[in-house]
């Protein structure tokens, strides 16, 4: 049930969060569609070709495609006057998709006995995939690549199940708020990982 969950509100949010973006940029319908459902379903895609499932299990998942195309076509349908107040929301929808998949992707790799190493490497590219090829089809730095803090909550994500910190219900449901949280916090308040700039100057 936990697992069914997450996915769900992943596939949801990072639906929804590649609508808003594909909308920013001015896509079509087509293009809205099809940013909406690629960011759902990225991730989860490069995570499988990893750790040996194979893709092909993506597309027995027709309730997720279901839901994905219902929250596409009501944030299109949306009204526009109203849709600009929510596209401030873009980012709370990805950092719900991204804890929600990271914490998928982690147990996963867990169910799998993978080790822990794997684990995490799961729950990052579970969590940022369907970003990553979002950000890059709209003709956008990724978030993950940035100094802004994204990556390292889905590495927590999966360090806390990697480590059996995290296993019951309620505790997952716990760390999937926790993890939704300090993204957010990390781009409220413009928390940053180190950069080290090389020089430009000859």
């Amino acid at each position: 049930m936990t697992w069914d969950v997450l996915s769900m509100i992943g596939t949801v949010a990072f639906a929804i969060s590649g609508a808003i973006v594909a909308m920013e940029e001015e896509y079509d319908i087509l293009g809205v569609y099809i940013l909406g459902i690629v960011t759902a379903f990225g991730g989860g895609a490069i995570r499988n070709l990893l750790i040996g499932v194979p893709v092909s299990a993506l597309w027995e998942q027709g309730l997720f495609f279901q839901l994905a195309l219902l929250s596409i076509t009501i944030v299109f349908l949306f009204p526009g006057n109203l849709l600009k107040h929510w596209q401030r929301w873009g980012n709370l929808f990805d950092a719900i998709g991204l804890s929600a998949f990271a914490i998928q992707g982690a147990l996963y790799a867990a169910d799998m006995n993978h080790p822990l190493s794997a684990i995490i490497v799961a729950a990052v590219l579970t969590g940022s995939g369907g970003g990553m090829i979002r950000d890059l089809l709209a003709g956008r730095k990724p978030l993950v690549l940035k100094a802004e803090i994204y990556a390292l909550w889905a590495v927590l994500a999966g360090l806390a199940i990697g480590l059996n910190i995290t296993s019951a219900p309620a505790e997952l449901y716990g760390l999937f708020i926790l993890i939704t949280a300090l993204r957010v916090f990390s781009y409220s308040f413009k928390w940053h990982l180190p950069i080290k700039r090389l020089s430009t100057h000859n």
